[in-house]
């Protein structure tokens, strides 16, 4: 039967019946995780006399669009922290890290520079890492359970006592993960930058920043743009001196007239030159180079007359 009680009868064979649904604009992504998933299907149902109805389901993918070129995930992600080491009750010094990434958005694939500064102030070797940590957060009844795993890591030189280590952009490269879900009321998918110190005889020292994984990656033009912008302030204080209206060219005559001027403007010797430059062509030359350009008007100053017969721009 269709939507208005009609009832098609569909003779022996087989039949197509194409169709589409539009999808809502927010739509959480596809997910499976240890405590719940994200699952999108079709089904389709035959009703058919005296039979049981046959069932069908198709599952698809949903992607939400992320985009990081935006100002809050271009923005440069900073933090610092210090930690005294004490093992039996003895202060045996300070670690203290500081860390700083470019920008808090990041696709699949992208490598994330880190730039990190790690004083070591104990008696003992420490050893730093860096981690990129998944966090999910399943929310039912009123209770929340989360799950936390490693995404990817890597393991720093060993620092000796009283030294110091510094990243100058180490590289952490982004395995191929699900985008965050940020937006969903029940199941949550967030990730972080994890800086941590291992220190003997005490606990870690960890330092953490956000992090957003998206699926629209950093238009060309954005990497250089959100680099420069993060460490430099652009100064366009000198657009404000820019006159409307331009300047009025200077007098011919101011140009000219100063000595130096009018020994450029010098005809050249006749010797260099030979006898080309003899003769009245030369001296009217001469006469026309130092004479000054008429005035501009926009009156014609000779108007044509009216008895002057029009002539023909085909003559």
């Amino acid at each position: 039967p269709t939507d208005n009680g009609e009832v098609t009868v569909l003779q022996a064979g087989r039949h197509e019946f194409p169709f589409t649904f539009q999808l809502p604009e927010s739509l959480a992504t596809s997910f499976e995780g240890k405590h719940g998933s994200v699952r999108y299907w079709v089904k389709a149902k035959l009703h058919r006399p005296w039979l049981t109805v046959k069932k069908v389901k198709k599952e698809f993918t949903v992607i939400e669009p992320i985009d990081i070129n935006t100002p809050a995930l271009l923005a440069p992600q900073a933090g610092a922290k210090e930690k005294l080491a004490r093992a039996w009750y003895c202060n045996h010094g300070q670690v203290s890290v500081t860390a700083k990434i470019d920008r808090k958005g990041y696709t699949p694939g992208e490598v994330i520079p880190i730039f990190a500064e790690i004083d070591n102030c104990t008696s003992r070797a420490v050893v730093p890492k860096a981690a990129i940590i998944q966090t999910q957060t399943f929310i039912a009844r009123g209770t929340k359970k989360q799950k936390k795993s490693v995404v990817t890591s890597i393991v720093g030189d060993s620092i000796a006592a009283g030294k110091r280590e510094v990243w100058h952009g180490r590289a952490l490269k982004i395995p191929p993960v699900g985008p965050s879900i940020l937006q969903c009321r029940i199941i949550q998918v967030e990730y972080s930058l994890k800086v941590c110190v291992d220190i003997p005889g005490t606990s870690k020292l960890l330092l953490e920043l956000p992090l957003v994984i998206g699926t629209i990656p950093l238009h060309p033009f954005g990497s250089r743009t959100s680099s420069v912008s993060s460490q430099y302030s652009v100064n366009l204080d000198w657009l404000s001196t820019i006159p409307e209206q331009p300047e009025a060219p200077p007098e011919y005559s101011a140009v000219v007239s100063s000595p130096e001027a009018e020994q450029s403007l010098a005809p050249p010797c006749r010797n260099e030159l030979g006898g080309i430059l003899e003769g009245p062509f030369f001296a009217y030359i001469q006469e026309f180079r130092f004479r000054p350009p008429p005035l501009y008007s926009e009156i014609d100053p000779n108007p044509p007359s009216d008895n002057t017969r029009p002539r023909c721009m085909t003559c």
